[in-house]
């Protein structure tokens, strides 16, 4: 475990890998901590530096008040890796996460050289959509909306998987405020002029079985990129990475090593 002072938060994240290796950094999505990608770390190339944390509001990270601004959210990480001396890296985004790779590629080139945006896109849902959202976990906490969200986060044959439950509890342990916080940040997010202006390898992953960011979605901000790449996990809902982490793992493995990684 560790922790950072950034941006008056207290902000958990874990480093792992040889110094010199390729810096890859993982952003999870809204409602999950940095275990994320534990299905995912081992069937990577050894080697890399891997970057993991908990946004705030989400996992060991601190739950300031909401709502949370998309630049708040950006400026979280990259102070995080300004601290660490991480830089030209990899970013692997999911989600809110990708959002935040946006973001962060359009502000600082220098910290990111290539980035996988996994089931996201430049805007997700609208602010109405949101608002409705927010209001029921403030009313209710995240189990106000926690059925619709295992719905659309997966597919139907792995709600009878022994690790489901696993990932329900993940998103129920979820402070109130982080998650509206974070629901917040996407609400109000708009990058596709920000994002059309990007010019850096991209792969976009998306799951045929995604309720929250439907592959259609999600390609289309990958053709807002200039010679983005796409890959299609079938069998799989808004968290690939849990359900075919086999097939999220190659992946983005041909992907980091035609980066050099």
């Amino acid at each position: 475990m560790h922790m950072a002072g950034v941006n008056d938060l207290q902000i958990h994240y874990t480093l792992t890998g040889p110094e010199d290796g390729t810096p890859v950094v993982f952003a999870n999505s809204l409602g999950t901590d940095l275990r994320l990608w534990d299905p995912v770390l081992p069937l990577l190339p050894e080697g890399l530096r891997i970057l993991r944390f908990d946004k705030r509001g989400h996992g060991l990270s601190d739950a300031p008040g909401a709502p949370y601004s998309m630049g708040a959210l950006i400026t979280d990480i990259e102070r995080l890796m300004d601290h660490l001396g991480l830089r030209d890296a990899i970013f692997v985004g999911l989600s809110i996460g990708g959002m935040i790779a946006q973001g962060l590629a359009a502000k600082r080139l220098d910290l990111v050289r290539a980035m996988v945006l996994s089931n996201t896109a430049a805007g997700i849902g609208t602010r109405e959509m949101w608002a409705e959202r927010i209001a029921m976990v403030e009313a209710g906490g995240p189990e106000a909306i926690l059925d619709g969200t295992m719905q659309r986060w997966f597919s139907q044959p792995f709600h009878d998987h022994p690790d489901f439950p696993g990932w329900r509890n993940m998103f129920l342990r979820t402070p109130p405020q982080g998650w509206t916080g974070c629901a917040a940040a996407i609400a109000g997010t708009d990058f596709i002029s920000s994002t059309s202006g990007l010019r850096l390898p991209t792969l976009a992953i998306a799951g045929d079985k995604d309720g929250s960011t439907p592959p259609d979605l999600v390609f289309e901000t990958a053709g807002l990129i200039p010679g983005a790449q796409t890959a299609l996990i079938r069998g799989a809902g808004h968290l690939p990475c849990v359900e075919k982490p086999e097939d999220y793992a190659r992946i983005l493995t041909g992907f980091l090593k035609a980066r050099g990684a």
